[in-house]
């Protein structure tokens, strides 16, 4: 796994303009099952692959905090929304609440979540590759692409069973 992560970044840097190109057609037509293979795809991926093995994503990006994290995740730590804010997160420029640390501050050494039960809901979710609407959402799939190896193969695997 160690070795694909350091490759990945290239990897997907070389099938960027190939993707791209991919996703805009998908765009324009999306096949009226593609909601229904994303989550196959997703499905068939994520039986082989185990997130605690990698981690990459909580060690290179941070998740955005909505308000309901917030509050979930400080009364889980036992402290009030603000001081949660205030010890662990920062505002970026898009206006987002975000980590002010990389890797993540809750990312234990095992690659285990220190906050799994209630983590937010972009971690959740991640890497978005199973989510309605999916070709609503092509641009973070491509920056994930990157960044997460499950990612990467779901987009390859795509490809191959959705030629456009």
């Amino acid at each position: 796994m160690e070795q694909f992560l350091k490759q990945l970044p290239q990897l997907a840097n070389d099938k960027k303009a190939e993707n791209k190109k991919y996703f805009a057609k998908l765009k324009k037509k999306p096949p009226k099952n593609l909601d229904y293979i994303m989550q196959e795809l997703h499905d068939d991926e994520f039986e082989k692959t185990d997130c605690l093995t990698c981690a990459n994503c909580c060690k290179t990006t941070g998740p955005l905090f909505t308000n309901a994290d917030i509050e979930r995740i400080a009364k889980h730590l036992k402290v009030k929304p603000q001081q949660f804010i205030d010890q662990y997160l920062q505002i970026d420029e898009e206006n987002d609440y975000v980590l002010k640390e990389i890797p993540c501050t809750f990312l234990d050494a095992d690659n285990y979540c220190l906050i799994y039960d209630v983590r937010p809901k972009a971690c959740r979710e991640y890497p978005h590759t199973n989510r309605k609407k999916f070709h609503q959402i092509t641009n973070l799939t491509l920056k994930n692409t990157a960044i997460c190896p499950a990612a990467y193969n779901i987009v390859e695997e795509m490809k191959k069973r959705l030629p456009k």
